[in-house]
C-alpha cells in the first residue's frame, strides 16, 4: 500500500503559460475576494489587467518557472517555482477566481508543483511561505508534509497584521513519503 500524503481527489495538470492565457489570468484581477486574498491589485476591467499578463508571459523573469494549473482542461490557477539558488526553489500556488476555492484544487496544484520541481527540475529542496492568517494556505503546506522552518516578514492580510510562516521539504523526504509502506 502506498503512502497517500500526495494523493489528491482532483487532478491538476501543469503546462507552461502561453500568450492566450493572458485574458484568463487577467480575469481573476476583477474578483475582489481573490485579489484581497492573493495580494493582487483589483482592476476595474479584464482589459485593464491584460497588458501586465501579456508582458509577464512574453518576458518571464529568468528565475521564475510559472505553470498554468488545469483541471479537466480548464485553467484554475497557477504554480510558481522561484529562485536562483542551485537545487532550491520557492513554491507558490494560487487558484482563481475565488469561485474555484474549497474544491481541493489548491492542494492538488501544490502537489503538482512539488512533483514538477522534484522530477522535472531535479530540485533538492522546495520551500514555501504563507501568512499565518491565511489558514487555508498554511493548512495545505502542512498537509504536504512540509516542515515549519521559521518566520518571515510581517505583512497585512485582509486588514490584519500577520507573520509569514516558512516551510521546507527535501527531495529525500518527498521520495520517502511516496514509497510503499
Amino acid at each position: 500500500m502506498a503512502c497517500d500524503r500526495y494523493a489528491v481527489r482532483v487532478e491538476i495538470v501543469l503546462r507552461p503559460l502561453v500568450a492566450s492565457d493572458a485574458e484568463t489570468l487577467a480575469s481573476w484581477a476583477i474578483d475582489p475576494v481573490f485579489c484581497a486574498h492573493a495580494g493582487w491589485t483589483l482592476h476595474p476591467s479584464v482589459d485593464d489587467a491584460i497588458p501586465w499578463w501579456r508582458q509577464a508571459i512574453a518576458e518571464p523573469d529568468p528565475l521564475l518557472t510559472r505553470l498554468l494549473a488545469l483541471h479537466d482542461g480548464e485553467p484554475v490557477g497557477h504554480v510558481d517555482l522561484y529562485g536562483g539558488e542551485e537545487g532550491v526553489r520557492e513554491l507558490g500556488f494560487l487558484i482563481g477566481p475565488s469561485g474555484q476555492w474549497h474544491r481541493g484544487r489548491g492542494t492538488a496544484a501544490a502537489v503538482a508543483g512539488l512533483e514538477y520541481g522534484f522530477t522535472e527540475l531535479g530540485l533538492s529542496r522546495i520551500w514555501a511561505e504563507a501568512l499565518e492568517a491565511n489558514v487555508g494556505s498554511v493548512r495545505i503546506l502542512r498537509r504536504l508534509g512540509m516542515r515549519e522552518t521559521g518566520f518571515g516578514a510581517v505583512e497585512e492580510f485582509l486588514g490584519a497584521s500577520s507573520t509569514y510562516l516558512q516551510f521546507s521539504l527535501s527531495r529525500d523526504d518527498w521520495m520517502a513519503d511516496r514509497r510503499p509502506e
